[in-house]
C-alpha cells in the first residue's frame, strides 16, 4: 500500500488541525478572560503536555489492542473534550479541557505513523509518511488561516467546535478500516521493555524533544509576535498558515529528493532551515522576518522531522507502536516545556533573545542529528531478509 487509507489521513488532519488552532486565537482568549498572553498560552502547554504525556501508554495500548480500534475511541473522547472546550466558561475550566482533548488527540498521530509502520515497506515508508504528512500540513494551514478569520468574525469558541465535529465524523469513518498485522504483542510491559532498553530510541527521543520545543513550542507564539508587531488575529493566522503550506511544499520537494540523498543530508537541509529562520529573526524582528520563520519551520517539519519519524519507526519493529508512541512524547513534551519557557517572552516583547537562543540552539541540533543518524548507520547491521520481512 503506497499511500495511507483516506481515514487514516483525515484522522491525522483534523489532529493537526485542532492542534494548531491556538496560536491566532490566544491573544482572543487572553481579551476574553481579562488575562496576559503569558497565561492563555496555558491552554496550548497543557494540551502540548498532555498530549506528550500519554503517548507512551495510546502506543502500547495500540501494540496491544490495535490501531484502528484505538484511534475510534480516541477520536470520539476527543470530540467530546474539544465541544466542552467551545463552551468553557472560565479559563480554568478551558485549560481542563484543552488538556483533556489534547491527551485523546495525543493517540491519532503517532498511531496512524505506526499503521503506515505496519503496512507499508521500508523502500517506500517515508514517501508514504511524506503523504502523510501532507494531510497535517494541509490541517495546520488550514487551522491557522481558519482560526485566525473564524475567532475575529465569530469568535474563539467556534473554533474549537469545528475540529471536534469533524473528530466525531472521522472515528465513524474508520469503522470499516480493517487492522493491519502487528509485529509483536507481547504485553503493555514487554513493549515498553524493548523500546527503553534500545539506546537508539533514547537518542532519537532526545533529538526529537529538543526539535519539538524549536518547531512547536514556538510556532505556537509566533502568531502573537506578529500581532505585537501591529497585525490582527485574522491576518496573524494567514501569515501562520504559511507553516502548513511551506510543509507541503517541502514534502513535495522531500518526496523527489528521497531516493537522491542520504537520509543524514535531508536532516541537515531541515536543520540548516531551522537556523537560518530564526537567524534572520534574531537580527532583525519584523513581520516579514517573522513570516521567514514560519516558513523555514515548514521546510525543517518536512525533511528534519519526517527523517526522525522513519528513524524510529524502524528502530525496534517488535513494538513500533510505543517506539513511536514514546518518540512523539518527546516531541510534545519539548513542545510544552518550550512554550512555557518562551511564554514570559512574549509578555516583555523580548522576541530577538528568544529567536537568538533558538537559532544557537538549532545549529547544535542540526549537528547532532546528523552525526547521530551517520553513527547510527555505521554501527548497526543492515537488517536481515528475515527483519526486512517482520518490519512490513
Amino acid at each position: 500500500m503506497p499511500h495511507p487509507p483516506p481515514w487514516i489521513s483525515i484522522a491525522s488532519f483534523v489532529s493537526s488541525f485542532d492542534r494548531f488552532v491556538v496560536s491566532p486565537i490566544l491573544v482572543l482568549v487572553a481579551t476574553t478572560f481579562d488575562v496576559s498572553v503569558g497565561q492563555a498560552v496555558a491552554i496550548a502547554s497543557g494540551y502540548y503536555l498532555a498530549y506528550g504525556l500519554c503517548q507512551p501508554l495510546w502506543g502500547a495500548l495500540s501494540d496491544r489492542f490495535g490501531r484502528v480500534r484505538l484511534m475510534q475511541w480516541a477520536l470520539v473522547g476527543a470530540g467530546i473534550a474539544g465541544l466542552i472546550s467551545a463552551a468553557a466558561p472560565t479559563l480554568a475550566v478551558l485549560v481542563a479541557v484543552r488538556v483533556v482533548a489534547g491527551a485523546f488527540f495525543g493517540a491519532i498521530v503517532p498511531t496512524s505513523l505506526t499503521y503506515v509502520g505496519d503496512t507499508v515497506d521500508a523502500t517506500h515508508r517515508q514517501r508514504a509518511l511524506s503523504d502523510l504528512m501532507a494531510a497535517m500540513a494541509v490541517g495546520t494551514a488550514l487551522a491557522a488561516a481558519a482560526a485566525g478569520i473564524t475567532g475575529q468574525v465569530f469568535g474563539w469558541r467556534v473554533v474549537f467546535a469545528v475540529p471536534a465535529l469533524v473528530a466525531l465524523a472521522s472515528a465513524w469513518g474508520l469503522r470499516s478500516l480493517a487492522e493491519p498485522p502487528r509485529a509483536g504483542t507481547h504485553g503493555i510491559g514487554a513493549a515498553f521493555k524493548a523500546a527503553l532498553s534500545n539506546r537508539w530510541v533514547l537518542v532519537v527521543g532526545l533529538l526529537v524533544f529538543v526539535e519539538g520545543g524549536l518547531v512547536l513550542g514556538v510556532l505556537t507564539l509566533l502568531a502573537p509576535a506578529l500581532q505585537a508587531q501591529g497585525v490582527d488575529a485574522a491576518r496573524a493566522g494567514l501569515a501562520a498558515a504559511a507553516y502548513g503550506i511551506a510543509v507541503l511544499l517541502s514534502a513535495q520537494a522531500l518526496n523527489a529528493l528521497t531516493r537522491r540523498l542520504p537520509r543524514w543530508a535531508l536532516m541537515g537541509i531541515g536543520g540548516v532551515a531551522l537556523t537560518i529562520g530564526y537567524a534572520a529573526a534574531a537580527v532583525s524582528v519584523s513581520v516579514p522576518t517573522i513570516v521567514g520563520i514560519v516558513v523555514m519551520l515548514g521546510v525543517t517539519w518536512a525533511f528534519l522531522h519526517t527523517s526522525l519519524q522513519t528513524w524510529a519507526t524502524s528502530i525496534v519493529p517488535e513494538a513500533r507502536g510505543t517506539v513511536v508512541a514514546c518518540f512523539a512524547a518527546s516531541l510534545f513534551i519539548g513542545s510544552s516545556i518550550a512554550a512555557v519557557i518562551a511564554g514570559p517572552a512574549a509578555d516583555h516583547d523580548e522576541w530577538r533573545t528568544l529567536f537568538t537562543v533558538c537559532a544557537a540552539t538549532a545549529a547544535v541540533l542540526t549537528v547532532a542529528c546528523v552525526l547521530a543518524y551517520r553513527t547510527y548507520t555505521t554501527r548497526e547491521p543492515a537488517p536481515s531478509p528475515a527483519d526486512i520481512a517482520t518490519d512490513v
